[in-house]
């Protein structure tokens, strides 16, 4: 069986399956069920009260994060947003404020600070991390692009035609181009904890983009199950995160659910099999 947490990218190779981007509408489904779920997530650990900075993903806003916020405000910890409004691309403008904003979140509360960030905002995250290392206790991302083949993204075409559209006529590479992502492009990874939860029915991020290639003391990929636009209300992501945030600084262990958590994950890897005749790579 698979294992559900490792620190090797996925071997799955293109875009996503065409399937996938056209279940993406499955997040409607996840954002019904959460509420009946809900109760259920009462057993996942609660926190030591640090503060956690969310981040949204592109297009996405405070409003985005509702459910990313209220689960973990109910397990003890500071939450905020990120206070920009809509995420409309890789921008300076944007690296300029987080880095503000995690500096005054750590030198407010005395503690570091965790970062969530959904889809672009996991790309953030990272930025943030490698900018103020002194202020950041551990990174989780969700479908995020992290890591790219030298030939290119196989990011959904629809997503990347909505980028030039809405951010840059070049799309994301000419924002990736950045003098601050300099580090990010040259696959640094902040030496923090660091964990990416991505799923195989993403049909925006494929997962060798959504994986990185790390330290297995330090960083992991986490599968999950759910589409792409519903992992901030997916129940399993946020049980996973709630998990992930609890562990104590200094002291970080590599992902091992628990209970019904664990059952979830045991679904994953059906998923991970049914996708992967015998013959093919997997993790």
């Amino acid at each position: 069986m698979p294992v559900q947490s490792t620190s090797a990218r996925h071997a799955h190779v293109g875009a996503p399956r065409s399937i996938d981007s056209a279940g993406e509408a499955l997040a409607l489904l996840e954002l019904a069920v959460l509420p009946v779920v809900w109760p259920l997530l009462i057993e996942t650990p609660r926190g030591d009260g640090h503060p956690v900075l969310l981040l949204p993903g592109f297009l996405g806003d405070e409003k985005s994060l509702v459910a990313l916020k209220l689960f973990p405000a109910s397990k003890g910890y500071q939450v905020e947003s990120w206070g920009l409004g809509r995420n409309v691309g890789f921008q300076r403008k944007y690296i300029l404020a987080l880095n503000q904003k995690i500096r005054h979140m750590h030198f407010k509360s005395g503690r570091k600070v965790s970062l969530v960030g959904w889809s672009l905002g996991g790309v953030f995250a990272l930025v943030g991390a490698l900018n103020a290392p002194e202020c950041v206790r551990s990174i989780v991302t969700l479908g995020s692009p992290l890591s790219q083949d030298p030939a290119g993204s196989k990011t959904s075409h629809m997503v990347k035609s909505l980028y030039r559209l809405v951010a840059h006529p070049m799309g994301p590479s000419a924002h990736a181009m950045q003098p601050r992502a300099q580090a990010l492009r040259r696959g640094e990874l902040p030496q923090m904890p660091i964990s990416c939860l991505y799923s195989l029915g993403d049909g925006v991020v494929p997962p060798q983009e959504a994986t990185i290639d790390g330290n297995p003391a330090l960083h992991e990929n986490i599968r999950v199950l759910g589409s792409h636009i519903g992992l901030g209300f997916n129940s399993m992501v946020l049980a996973t995160v709630a998990d992930r945030l609890a562990q104590a600084e200094d002291r970080w262990q590599p992902f091992n659910p628990r209970g019904l958590l664990k059952t979830a994950c045991w679904m994953a890897s059906y998923g991970e099999i049914s996708r992967n005749p015998p013959h093919a790579a997997v993790e």
